[in-house]
């Protein structure tokens, strides 16, 4: 089993062109080549299962002032069209989990925004962006969102840690702003994208421990290296889901691959990678 909770199904057209300059440049070719490729309803399933993934979580982004738009209604679409498709003969696989994304400078209403996307498309979660959209996670107006979730038994993937994209504000991605939000809504289930990193790691692994209701999801960190930015893992088997942050992270398998090398018992290895977000999202597991 293996469950990817952070996936970005953004396509060419739904960035600002910054965002394709720099991913250009980062990996010295055209990754959207890849990603015009597979971003369809017949391409990313297939896509999802050669590379082992059970289920994977498709990102919105309303980030209008940063990175792009890439809409709610078009992720909620992409999953519904892909998870029609046959399954495999070996079951079913790569199947898609869409997560909204609310902004506060563009939605007024935002509890009654995200209940209309949950009951109307089917969303399973949504994300915050604070380094993107300019606020703390801890303001006020994100409060109704929060309570609404909650009362809807939805998780939350919120950005914590830096962000190399033109226009993001590192202040808004300190883990500790989510004190307030976990004791505030203890219902809520709250996962840490990044870990805090780079420079928060110590502060994501202690709001994991303080707090029944965070987690730590771990996209965009070496998998080599887990260990070295949280020597205690072992210590939150149960507090850790995995992300590979595609296509930022264009290679599906490596991080899997490093962590199922790391000195970690078995069982821990099973619940980052897969058990813990089963759970969290409320899907069904294979046999």
């Amino acid at each position: 089993m293996l469950i990817d909770v952070h996936v970005h199904v953004s396509r060419p057209e739904h960035e600002h062109p910054w965002v394709l300059e720099f991913i250009r440049d980062e990996y010295k070719g055209d990754i959207w080549a890849l990603v015009q490729e597979v971003l369809t309803p017949a391409g990313l399933r297939p896509f999802l299962q050669q590379n082992g993934i059970d289920w994977a979580v498709a990102l919105a982004e309303v980030n209008p002032v940063t990175t792009g738009n890439t809409p709610n209604e078009y992720v909620a679409d992409l999953c519904a069209q892909a998870n029609a498709l046959p399954d495999p003969p070996a079951g079913p696989r790569g199947r898609l989990l869409p997560f909204a994304s609310l902004n506060p400078f563009v939605v007024n209403d935002l509890a009654d925004e995200l209940e209309r996307l949950v009951k109307e498309f089917g969303f399973r979660g949504f994300k915050v962006y604070p380094v993107y959209q300019h606020h703390y996670v801890n303001d006020s107006r994100m409060y109704p969102l929060y309570a609404r979730a909650q009362e809807l038994g939805v998780p939350m993937l919120v950005h914590t840690g830096s962000s190399v994209f033109k226009g993001a504000r590192i202040k808004y991605g300190d883990p500790l702003h989510l004190d307030d939000v976990a004791i505030d809504f203890p219902r809520l289930t709250i996962l840490m994208a990044h870990s805090g990193r780079p420079f928060w790691y110590a502060q994501a692994f202690w709001m994991a421990r303080r707090h029944e209701n965070v987690y730590m999801e771990i996209s965009g960190l070496p998998g080599k290296k887990l260990l070295e930015y949280f020597p205690d893992l072992e210590r939150l088997a149960d507090k850790v889901v995995y992300g590979s942050d595609w296509p930022g992270n264009p290679y599906l398998r490596r991080n899997v691959e490093a962590i199922g090398a790391l000195p970690l018992k078995a069982e821990t290895r099973e619940k980052i990678l897969w058990k813990n977000a089963a759970k969290i999202l409320g899907v069904e597991v294979r046999g």
